[in-house]
């Protein structure tokens, strides 16, 4: 059963910015927003399951570069969207349906910015995740440029970058475990794959952290000079259900990416993870779903506009 978590608590996080950020924000403006919002999501995901992950990564890549301010849906050839770092990223359509849907009862009300806040809100719901509350009042930037996204974590990472990059953003190495147990739904491509699997770091060899007897199994999904578009689950037996599942995985040498597997080789992130699977954490914690949701709510106050600040596009994709 989904668990519902009042978060009113962690409104003064990340100082002023958070605290200008309420719940119901709406409620007399656009009363029905996220009503809206939810039905679009539901009907997205009911046409194809893989999009309520899809939305989740639109919201983090979103509020990695410039704050959660909608920068990453603006269209044209020097757009944010086309970063390197931004490769796969989807979901655009969703957003935009959504906005014309408000735009149709309330009109130059509701952000794009707060509509990915919502909507990745309600992908996890739909995942038989946690259910929770997100504040609003988010507004859109004037600014979007490929060259901002130029700092986005990647998969070929090392740890001590994830770290550095999160802990920039106000984040922890605990928010960074968590966050990335976000890959309990999705999938991921091929492409991602080829460099672990058969040259790890210039190895010439798959990377060592992998379980002796998961390697073939993602070998003969991702064939050494196969079609890279092919797509595998990240979550290995658990990918349609948001759960714990893939820090399981992660410990036990059957996480499919390398940055999921990494968290593994770093002391501070391994205890977090082992942290979920104590003797008694299923009566005292640490409770994966509550900390997944307080982390998601920091995250998506990651340099909020407010205020008098950006505006409220009329279309997500373009200025107005």
């Amino acid at each position: 059963m989904a668990l519902l978590l009042s978060l009113v608590t962690l409104c003064c996080f990340l100082g002023s910015t958070q605290g200008q950020l309420i719940e119901g924000f709406y409620s007399s403006t656009c009363p029905n927003a996220e009503q809206i919002v939810s039905s679009v999501v539901r009907e997205a995901v009911s046409s194809d399951r893989n999009i309520a992950a899809v939305l989740l990564r639109l919201h983090f890549h979103d509020c990695f570069v410039q704050g959660c301010d909608g920068s990453i849906l603006i269209d044209g050839s020097t757009a944010e969207k086309h970063a390197f770092g931004h490769q796969g990223v989807g979901g655009f359509e969703i957003i935009e349906r959504a906005k014309t849907r408000l735009e149709t009862v309330c009109q130059g009300v509701v952000s794009c910015a707060d509509i990915m806040a919502m909507a990745a809100r309600d992908a996890i719901a739909v995942s038989n995740g946690p259910v929770y509350a997100v504040s609003t009042g988010r507004r859109d930037g004037r600014v979007s440029n490929i060259s901002f996204a130029s700092d986005m974590p990647e998969v070929g990472e090392s740890i001590q970058s994830f770290k550095d990059k999160f802990r920039q953003k106000g984040l922890s190495e605990k928010d960074l475990v968590v966050l990335n147990a976000a890959h309990t739904i999705g999938t991921t491509a091929c492409f991602f794959m080829t460099e672990r699997l058969y040259n790890f770091r210039g190895s010439g060899s798959a990377d060592p952290t992998i379980n002796p007897t998961f390697l073939p199994e993602l070998k003969a999904k991702c064939p050494q000079n196969g079609d890279v578009n092919v797509r595998l689950p990240i979550d290995r037996g658990s990918e349609n259900k948001f759960d714990s599942q893939v820090l399981k995985n992660i410990r036990d040498g059957f996480a499919v990416l390398q940055s999921d597997a990494s968290l593994y080789t770093d002391e501070e992130t391994k205890r977090v993870i082992d942290s979920y699977f104590g003797f008694l954490s299923t009566i005292i914690g640490p409770f994966f779903e509550r900390d997944f949701v307080e982390s998601m709510v920091k995250m998506g106050n990651i340099g909020v506009k407010t205020g008098s600040e950006g505006e409220i596009r009329r279309v997500c994709g373009a200025f107005n």
